[in-house]
């Protein structure tokens, strides 16, 4: 041990360069002193992002602001000596968890209709249907494959066949609230029980709309730091 320890010793004092085709080598292995740089303050909104930015609290410079995802967006230097940049600050939305995909008793969906969707004419008619829907077989119309219909009051007291909306556009809340959430495509399906679903299908292109809208919410809101060059917006 106390051998292999003076080795190590010695191999420390014979360090060596070479140059071979161009390239430099050592034979002992160097690691970079990094300069530090700041961890990333997290916010959780639109707004603040913004309001940090226009303060110039900590005196930053040029930034690249970057629209990273619908519900994500960060401010961050040019990168050092080092080839780091400075991450200034992170907007992370919070938002609902909701389960598309997932088969849910009509009283459930019902509530989660309410709450995590924002009121139009598509959602109306999914309420309508599901808040009136009576505890039987859920039918098929062959003749297309996509069509449902299920037994619902249409009245007082009265019960009849009701066609189910099908595809439906709503607006789930999925980026940050100051914004206009996305418009999406789902396809709306119920089974015997009752139960119900939302099938999401537009190909995730709801998420291009969003960063978009994030994009022109920050364009309008910095706007004299954007035509001044303090700051450069990319999506």
């Amino acid at each position: 041990m106390i051998k292999t320890a003076l080795q190590y010793l010695i191999g420390l004092g014979n360090q060596e360069t070479m140059e071979i085709n161009g390239q430099k080598f050592s034979n002992q292995p160097l690691n970079l002193l990094r300069k530090p740089t700041p961890s990333a303050l997290t916010v959780r909104s639109l707004s603040g992002f913004v309001d940090y930015l226009k303060s110039n609290y900590d005196s930053p410079g040029s930034l690249m602001v970057h629209v990273e995802s619908p519900t994500k967006v960060s401010a961050f230097s040019s990168f050092n000596e080092d080839l780091a940049r400075h991450n200034y600050i992170e907007a992370e939305a919070l938002l609902p968890s909701i389960r598309f995909g997932n088969w849910t008793d009509v009283e459930e969906f019902n509530i989660m209709l309410q709450s995590l969707f924002v009121p139009n004419e598509d959602r109306a008619s999914l309420l309508k249907v599901v808040g009136n829907v009576k505890e039987d077989a859920v039918q098929n119309i062959s003749d297309d494959g996509i069509s449902q219909q299920v037994t619902a009051k249409t009245g007082v007291a009265t019960v009849s066949a009701v066609t189910v909306p099908n595809p439906v556009t709503l607006f789930p809340y999925r980026t940050f609230v100051e914004v206009q959430q996305p418009e999406s495509l789902f396809v709306f399906r119920m089974k015997t029980g009752p139960a119900a679903a939302l099938f999401e299908a537009d190909g995730g292109a709801w998420k291009v709309e969003a960063m978009d809208t994030i994009r022109g919410y920050l364009q309008e809101q910095l706007k004299e730091e954007i035509e001044s060059g303090k700051i450069v917006l990319i999506a």
